[in-house]
Formats: C-alpha cells, sequence, structure tokens
C-alpha cells in the first residue's frame, strides 16, 4: 500500500447529517490534522446549499474546516458553464443560488439539475423536457440515488436527471461525484499521485467507487446512506470497512 499523503473526506452522512455532527466526528477531525502527516480536502456532492452557507454550518457544528479546505460539485457546474458560455435553467435549491451569481440564466440553452425538491414537478420538468428537445445540453450536478436526512433516507436527484435523459432521449453529463475528473480536480493544488490519496465517505458508488475510478484509495463508513453490503459491488478492496469517522481515522493514524 503507498503511504496515504492526502485524505479526502465527505461532508454530508459521513461527518455531520444535515444540522447535527455525528457523534465523535469533530474530535476526530481534529486527530487527524494534529498528526501533521495528511492533506485534507472536503468534497461534497451537496447542492442545498452554497458553499459559503455549507461553510458556515460546519463552523456552527465547531468543525475546524476552512472555506478554501471544501470542494463543491456546484465549483464543477459553474465552471463548466461558464467556460461553455451556456445559460442554464438551473434546478437548484434557493439557498444554492448564490454559488452561480453572474451566470446569464436568459433563454436558457441549458439544465442544470441539482437537488431541488420543490422543482421537481411535471411543469418544470416539462420545461426542462422541452429545451432538450430543441438541443439544450443537460448537466446533472450529481446522479445520487438517495440522501440521508435526519427523518430519514431521502430521493436525490439521480430519478429525476434519469426521467429527462430517458424522455428526451438527452445524455447527461455528470459533474459532480463520482466523476473521474472531479476527483481528480479535488487534489489539483497538491503534488501527489492518486494512489497516494484515500477517499472517506458513506456512499459505495458517489464516494468510493467514484474515487477508485479515478486511482484512489478508499474508506466506506457505516454511516449515512450506507446499505448493508454495498461494499459488495465495488471493484477493488477497501483499505477499511469502518463503523464511522472515528474508527477511519483511527486507522488512518496507526497505519501510515
Amino acid at each position: 500500500m503507498n503511504s496515504i499523503k492526502v485524505v479526502l473526506i465527505d461532508l454530508s452522512g459521513t461527518i455531520h447529517i444535515e444540522d447535527e455532527e455525528i457523534p465523535g466526528c469533530v474530535e476526530a477531525l481534529e486527530k487527524l490534522r494534529s498528526c501533521g502527516k495528511f492533506k485534507i480536502k472536503f468534497v461534497t456532492n451537496t447542492t442545498r446549499e452554497s458553499k459559503k452557507r455549507l461553510h458556515s454550518l460546519l463552523k456552527q457544528l465547531k468543525f475546524n474546516i476552512d472555506e478554501n479546505e471544501i470542494f463543491t460539485s456546484l465549483t464543477a457546474a459553474y465552471k463548466l458553464i461558464e467556460s461553455q458560455q451556456l445559460r442554464p435553467l438551473l434546478f437548484l435549491d434557493p439557498n444554492a443560488i448564490e454559488d452561480f451569481e453572474g451566470i446569464n440564466t436568459e433563454n436558457p440553452n441549458s439544465v442544470v439539475i441539482g437537488l431541488a425538491p420543490d422543482m421537481f414537478d411535471y411543469e418544470h420538468l416539462n420545461k426542462a423536457f422541452r429545451l432538450l428537445l430543441n438541443g439544450a445540453k443537460l448537466i446533472g450536478i450529481h446522479k445520487a440515488k438517495f440522501y440521508r436526512r435526519k427523518d430519514g433516507l431521502a430521493m436525490g436527484p439521480g430519478a429525476f436527471l434519469s426521467a429527462l435523459e430517458f424522455s428526451s432521449g438527452t445524455k447527461a453529463e455528470i459533474v459532480g461525484k463520482p466523476s473521474k475528473d472531479f476527483f481528480l480536480s479535488s487534489i489539483s493544488e497538491f503534488d501527489v499521485l492518486p494512489e497516494e490519496c484515500v477517499m472517506i465517505g458513506d456512499d459505495a458508488n458517489d464516494d468510493i467507487q467514484g474515487a477508485f475510478n479515478a486511482g484512489f484509495q478508499g474508506i466506506l463508513v457505516k454511516t449515512g446512506k450506507y446499505r448493508e453490503n454495498s461494499e459488495q459491488l465495488l471493484s477493488k478492496k477497501l483499505l477499511l470497512l469502518a463503523d464511522n469517522f472515528t474508527q477511519a481515522v483511527d486507522y488512518l493514524l496507526l497505519n501510515n
């Protein structure tokens, strides 16, 4: 096993669920930082709030995280829209819209799908469908099947994105996890090889298989959206199937 130099950490379901810390994660993160062995990056598909709002929430939960350490799928989507000069119809939570300030949304020539429960109705989806039939580009900020809320599992945007793909015959470009480009972009500031990076997350496909596809190593935690035996579908062997983030940190400290 290559020595681990960079630790990538998922947020929702791995160290917190909505406005609650998963017990022990604040302390575990401090242990990981204080050892001085690793660079740390937080990678998330969260589209329910902007990076600024997300960082504010994490600070309220007492996590020692700098806003610049957070790499979001919203950021990746913004860069794609800007680079291709797209005018998107945005399916986003109002709390996430500020990450798209300056983007022209008049006369849309693209459709961008994030987690936007209040927009997943027939009229909104049919408007997107008609744009796609006329040649608009379809972008999925991510394609998660579900995520964890405090009251239980909830549908992600994946089903709605798939419905638009099916009806319009258009293939979506996915910019967040599990995209290989997303993972590689998240470590571009570090002088490391992919195999020197480990992803810690609760989603076997989006977090871990995505990381494997980029050449990273993986630790799957049994919190958040974890489903029993989901690790059996992975293409490579995990470094660890951990009960929680705390156990994952203890493993890294002991083995590096």
